[in-house]
C-alpha cells in the first residue's frame, strides 16, 4: 500500500492526484498544477478539460461517497493568475496569433508541446482517478471491510457501529440485540465501526463509573421507597379493614339513643302493669347498652405518628459523598514484625486513610557494607496481600532485607510505608521443645501449653529452709533441656527471659554430663553452687580442653557477660539490659556458642563448649523465672505437635545418646 502510494502522488504539488490528465509524454499531472505551471511561464490562463458528463467514465458520479465531496476549488488558480498577469483585462485571444504551448514535465524533465489548445487537449485519467479513489476507500476502511463480530457465518453482515465499552463491532440488529433498552449496556458509547479501538479517556471512565454510581443509588433509593410505600399501604390497608369492621357497632350506639327516648317516654306511664312489664325489658336493653358504651374504643389506632423516617445519618453520608481516595502509607509494627525462619512483617494503616483492598509487599536483599542496594537485585513482590501480615520465606541466612508495603483500593495504589531492614539468622533456625525429665519438681517449675513455655516459683524447699536463711542462701535449681540432641553442623534458636525472674541460665551442654550433673545430690543450699560453664572461676581458667557446659545469666532485668571469652576482653564481668529477645547460635563443629540480641543480632557474648559428644540446649532456674521459647513463624498458623525426641545427625549414634 505504501508503495502504491507514492506512485500516485503528483509530481507537482507531492500531493494525492485530483482531475489528473495525461500529457503527450504519458506522464500524469493535476490540472490545476498543470494550469499553476502555465500561468507561471507566462502563458494565459489555460482553457480546461470539460468534465466527463457519462457515469460509465467518470468515478465521481458513480461513487455514493463523491457525491458528498465538493468540487475542486479554482482559488489557488485565480490567485496565480493574478499575481502573474495583474488585474487588467489584456488583449483578446483572436487578436493574437495562436500560441504552441510548451509544459515543463517534472516526471522525465522535457518540455512537452501541448499543442493550440493546450490542456484542453490533454485526456482525463479516468483509470487513475478511479485507482486514486480505490485507494482512499480501503485506507478509510481500515485496510478490509469491517464485519459484525456477532453475526453466525456465513450470513455475517458489514458492521454499521462500534462499541467503545465492549470493544466490538455490531450490525444494527446485533446492536439492539445486545444492547437493549434499560439495561446498563444501553449507555454504552457507539462509534464507526473500526478495527482499531482508541482507549477510552481516564476522565471519560471517571465519569461513566460516577454516573453508574450515581444510578445504582438513585435505583436503590427507588427500589427502598416502592418496599417503604408497600408498607405504609399495608398497615393503612389493615387499620381501615379494623375501623369498617366497627361501624355496626357504631350503628348499635345510635340506636342506644333511640333507646333513651323510649325509656324517658316510659317513665311517663301511668299504668303500673304496663310500666312494669315494660320497664323489665327496657332494664336489660339499657345496662347492655351501658356496658357497650363503656368498654367502646378503636380497635385501630387512625394516627401514623410513628411511620415517620429518620433520614440524617443517611442525609449526612450523601453530603460527605466523594471520590475515594488510595490508602494512605501504612506503618509497620516493628514490635511484631520479626526474621526467624521466615521473615514476618505487620502492618497497620492510619487512622484517617481510606481502607486498602489488599496489599503489595516488597522486598530486596540488601548486599555490600556501603550501604547501597545491589544493582542487580531487584525487588521481590507478593501481590493480593488480604490481611494486615505477611510472611515471606526461601531467604539466605545471615542477610539484610530491606521490606515495604502500600495497600491498593479502586482508586490505586497508595504511597510505599517507611523500608525496614531485618537481619536473618546466621544459621539455620532449630525448632524443638522443652523436656522436663531431669530435674523437674512439678510443685516449683510449670510448663505452658506446647511446652514452650516454662515458669519456676520457689516453693516448699526455700520455707523448709528459712531458719537458716541468716546464715547461707538456700534457693532451688532446676534444670530444662531441649528435646532435641546436636551432633553436627551450625544452628539458632532464640528466647525471651521475664525481666522480672531471679536468675535464669541459658546455654548448652553436653547430654551426658547434664544427665550426670543432675543424677547426683548436690548441695542446693551451697551459695558456692553454680551450674555455670565455669568461666566466672579462676580456677577452671586454666583448664586446656573446652567446658561441657556454656551458659549465660541474666535477672532483675539484666545480663551478666563473663569476664573471659571471645568478645569479652576486659578485667572483670559486666551487666548488659537484658534484650527482649536472646539469640543462641551453636557452631558444633567449631565448639562455639554465639549469644546475640535477636531483635538486632548483635554479638552479646562468644564462648566454648565441649562438643566431643552430643550437646543440648539447656535452661536453669534459680529461685523465680519464666522464659519463652521463640515460635517458629511457619508454626502460627498450624497445630503445635506433641513433644518428640530427635537427634540431628546424618550418621548412627548409640543408644547412650
Amino acid at each position: 500500500m505504501k508503495s502504491i502510494k507514492r506512485e500516485l502522488h503528483c509530481p507537482v504539488c507531492e500531493e494525492m492526484v485530483k482531475q489528473p490528465i495525461v500529457l503527450p509524454c504519458m506522464h500524469s499531472v493535476c490540472v490545476l498544477c498543470a494550469a499553476e505551471v502555465l500561468v507561471q511561464r507566462g502563458y494565459p490562463p489555460p482553457e480546461l478539460p470539460a468534465e466527463p458528463k457519462t457515469p460509465t467514465s467518470s468515478p465521481i458520479t458513480r461513487s455514493p461517497r463523491q457525491t458528498r465531496r465538493p468540487p475542486p476549488k479554482t482559488d489557488r488558480l485565480d490567485r496565480v493568475i493574478r499575481t502573474v498577469c495583474g488585474t487588467h483585462p489584456g488583449r483578446r485571444r483572436k487578436d493574437t496569433p495562436p500560441v504552441i504551448m510548451l509544459f515543463p514535465c517534472p516526471t522525465c524533465g522535457k518540455d512537452v508541446e501541448l499543442g493550440e489548445r493546450g490542456l484542453a487537449d490533454c485526456l482525463r485519467n479516468l483509470t487513475l482517478e478511479r485507482i486514486v479513489e480505490r485507494y482512499r476507500h480501503t485506507v478509510s476502511l481500515g485496510s478490509m471491510a469491517v464485519m459484525c463480530q456477532f453475526c453466525k457465518p456465513p450470513q455475517a453482515l458489514e458492521a454499521t457501529k462500534g462499541c467503545a465499552d465492549c470493544r466490538s463491532n455490531f450490525c444494527n440488529e446485533c446492536f439492539k440485540l445486545y444492547h437493549p433498552w434499560g439495561t446498563p449496556r444501553a449507555q454504552h458509547e457507539h462509534i464507526l465501526p473500526t478495527h482499531s479501538f482508541r482507549p477510552k479517556v481516564n476522565s471519560a471512565v471517571a465519569k461513566e463509573q460516577l454516573n453508574q454510581c450515581v444510578s445504582e443509588l438513585r435505583s436503590v433509593l427507588a427500589e427502598r421507597q416502592g418496599a417503604l410505600a408497600m408498607l405504609l399501604e399495608g398497615a393503612r390497608a389493615q387499620r381501615a379493614g379494623a375501623l369498617n369492621a366497627q361501624l355496626s357497632k357504631k350503628q348499635s350506639l345510635l340506636e342506644n339513643a333511640g333507646l333513651l327516648t323510649y325509656t324517658q317516654e316510659l317513665l311517663k306511664e301511668t299504668d303500673q302493669s304496663c310500666f312494669v312489664q315494660a320497664a323489665r325489658v327496657t332494664h336489660n336493653r339499657l345496662v347492655k347498652a351501658i356496658e357497650n358504651q363503656q368498654h367502646f374504643s378503636l380497635s385501630a389506632d387512625p394516627s401514623f405518628r410513628h411511620f415517620q423516617m429518620d433520614v440524617s445519618r443517611e442525609l449526612k453520608a450523601l453530603s460527605s459523598m466523594d471520590f475515594i481516595q488510595a490508602p494512605l502509607a501504612p506503618v509497620i509494627d516493628t514490635q511484631k514484625t520479626l526474621a526467624y525462619d521466615q521473615l514476618y512483617l505487620c502492618w497497620r494503616l492510619p487512622q484517617d486513610s481510606a481502607p486498602a483492598w489488599h496489599y503489595s509487599v516488597e522486598y530486596l536483599r540488601k548486599v555490600g557494607s556501603s550501604g547501597s542496594n545491589d544493582t542487580h537485585c531487584s525487588w521481590q513482590r507478593l501481590d493480593d496481600v488480604g490481611g494486615t501480615s505477611a510472611v515471606i520465606d526461601k531467604l539466605e541466612m545471615d542477610s539484610v532485607y530491606v521490606l515495604r508495603v502500600r495497600g491498593c483500593n479502586k482508586a490505586g495504589f497508595g504511597e510505599y510505608s517507611e523500608e525496614v531492614y531485618l537481619h536473618t539468622p546466621p544459621a539455620p533456625v532449630l525448632s524443638f521443645c522443652l523436656d522436663s525429665r531431669w530435674g523437674l519438681h512439678a510443685e516449683r517449675v510449670a510448663l505452658g501449653k506446647g511446652q514452650t513455655y516454662a515458669r519456676s516459683v520457689p516453693g516448699m524447699t526455700l520455707l523448709q529452709a528459712a531458719d537458716r536463711a541468716l546464715t547461707s542462701c538456700h534457693l532451688t535449681s532446676d534444670l530444662l533441656v531441649a528435646d532435641v540432641s546436636i551432633t553436627q553442623g551450625r544452628h539458632y534458636w532464640a528466647c525471651s527471659v521475664e525481666p522480672g525472674s531471679y536468675l535464669v541460665k541459658v546455654g548448652v551442654g553436653v547430654e551426658a554430663k547434664l544427665q550426670e550433673w543432675f543424677h547426683l545430690p548436690q548441695d542446693m543450699a551451697s551459695p558456692r553452687y553454680d551450674p555455670d560453664s565455669g568461666h566466672d572461676s579462676g580456677a577452671e581458667d586454666t583448664q586446656d580442653c573446652p567446658p561441657p557446659f556454656c551458659f549465660l545469666t541474666m535477672g532483675m532485668g539484666k545480663i551478666l557477660l563473663p569476664k573471659c571469652g571471645v568478645s569479652n576482653t576486659s578485667t572483670g564481668p559486666l551487666t548488659a539490659p537484658l534484650p527482649p529477645r536472646l539469640g543462641l547460635c551453636l557452631d558444633f563443629e567449631k565448639g562455639r556458642l554465639t549469644f546475640y540480641d535477636a531483635h538486632s543480632l548483635r554479638v552479646l557474648w562468644e564462648g566454648t563448649v565441649d562438643c566431643s559428644a552430643p550437646v543440648c540446649p539447656a535452661f536453669c532456674f534459680i529461685g523465680g523465672g519464666a522464659l519463652q521459647l521463640q515460635e517458629l513463624i511457619a508454626n502460627r498458623s498450624t497445630e503445635q505437635n506433641p513433644p518428640r525426641r530427635v537427634t540431628i545427625q546424618t550418621r548412627a549414634t548409640d543408644a547412650g545418646h
